[in-house]
């Protein structure tokens, strides 16, 4: 079996990045008619809260369900139902006309889904790729990715130039098809060895605390899961305010804001076909460390510059550290963790992650017009290069970055 993981891997890689691709041109498009429609900050926020809230309610439950049934169908039946409610609006507004609270419920509906699909994606990447080539695989998905970011705006744009929003509607649905039929017909996914679990309220959340429990007895979990909380607060300010910041330092220009985007999103997708070609230093920790010392380095020069064209040059560099953080992390995760419990694990770093940035939103935005956003990012910056020392220090972490030693040790 192990011959033809590849053949799993490709096709079920294929078969995100359908769904992803739908996904995402639809979560633009509709941004974008909101803004458009709207041009309501109360209607963003209350979008905003829908597409993220029921990822982080849903989490603990997504997570004891990627352990306790078949990852593959669980993938499947969050997009299918993904694909359902999108297929309900864009019904409704042929026949009926737009309706935004229609929309707005949808929308939260869609991110539940993504809440239930996400730790079983995570979870299930080990029990289809070996380990020693876990790192590079999740190079490949983070590329892809990136490459979906930085098509998809454009894509989105130039469609609500000439179709109805309903009609895009559609494209998601047909994605979806796609790749549900991929996964569940062409991916071959052997079930875990798992003792029978128990039926009933009580064993579901049992299982809940299991997994808080190995969280807790793991220094190296902790340390990792804590780090990447903070990081998440300090990137805030690049990843949201930067925008704003350019608006007030360098124009308005509708051109300066999609530059930032696009170029943004071209380093990431440079940054994941390097970690995928590479797959970064033996130890993984050593390639976070890198990445934290790059992304503080870029953020702080968010902060100095005054040139806006040296200004996109740090934007592209600034999204190239993203995948070296991200994939090391990820990686070091399905290697270490007893496949029985990632899901749980998983969906715990999902709820930190989707908590993580509201609050610093919450912290950096008021300051952000209280005082020069320039002075956050250098504050920020300056915080992520330290923190790279901090995290040169760890050696509980730099433990669980080591090399496998044995190929099949997390399978």
């Amino acid at each position: 079996m192990k011959s033809d993981w590849k053949r799993n891997a490709g096709f079920f890689i294929s078969g995100q990045f359908m769904s992803m691709f739908g996904s995402m041109l639809v979560q633009y498009a509709i941004t974008w008619h909101i803004t458009l429609e709207t041009q309501s900050g109360a209607w963003m926020t209350l979008f905003t809260c829908a597409g993220l809230l029921p990822m982080v309610l849903i989490s603990p439950f997504a997570g004891v369900w990627a352990d306790r049934y078949n990852r593959k169908y669980l993938i499947n039946i969050a997009d299918s139902a993904i694909a359902a409610a999108t297929l309900i609006l864009a019904a409704v507004f042929l026949t009926s006309g737009e309706n935004m609270w229609l929309m707005l419920v949808v929308v939260a509906v869609r991110g539940f889904g993504q809440g239930i699909q996400s730790p079983a994606v995570n979870a299930l990447i080990p029990q289809i790729v070996p380990a020693e080539h876990l790192a590079r695989f999740n190079g490949v998905q983070s590329s892809i990715q990136s490459l979906t970011m930085f098509a998809t705006p454009m894509i989105a744009g130039v469609l609500l130039t000439f179709l109805p929003i309903q009609y895009i509607f559609f494209i998601d649905v047909i994605t979806a098809a796609i790749g549900v039929s991929v996964v569940f017909f062409f991916v071959n996914v052997a079930p875990l060895e798992n003792t029978e679990k128990k039926q009933g309220i009580s064993a579901y959340f049992g299982e809940l605390k299991e997994g808080l429990r190995y969280i807790g007895d793991s220094s190296w979990l902790k340390a990792l899961l804590g780090y990447m909380a903070f990081f998440c607060v300090c990137m805030t300010p690049s990843a949201m305010l930067t925008p704003l910041q350019a608006t007030r330092t360098f124009g308005d220009d509708i051109w300066r804001l999609t530059s930032i985007e696009i170029l943004f999103s071209a380093g990431m997708l440079l940054g994941g076909v390097v970690i995928s070609a590479w797959g970064g230093f033996k130890n993984k920790v050593h390639t976070m460390i890198m990445a934290c010392f790059a992304f503080g380095a870029t953020t702080f020069l968010f902060g100095v510059i005054s040139n806006f064209w040296a200004y996109l040059g740090v934007m592209l560099l600034c999204g190239m550290t993203v995948p070296f953080f991200n994939t090391p992390s990820t990686t070091i995760m399905q290697t270490k963790i007893p496949p029985q419990i990632m899901g749980r694990v998983f969906s715990i770093l999902m709820m930190i992650n989707g908590l993580a940035m509201p609050l610093g939103m919450a912290l950096f935005g008021p300051l952000g017009d209280a005082v020069k956003i320039e002075y956050l990012l250098i504050v920020t910056g300056a915080l992520l290069f330290a923190s790279g020392f901090v995290l040169r220090a760890s050696k509980t972490l730099k433990a669980a970055g080591a090399p496998i030693e044995t190929p099949n040790e997390a399978l």
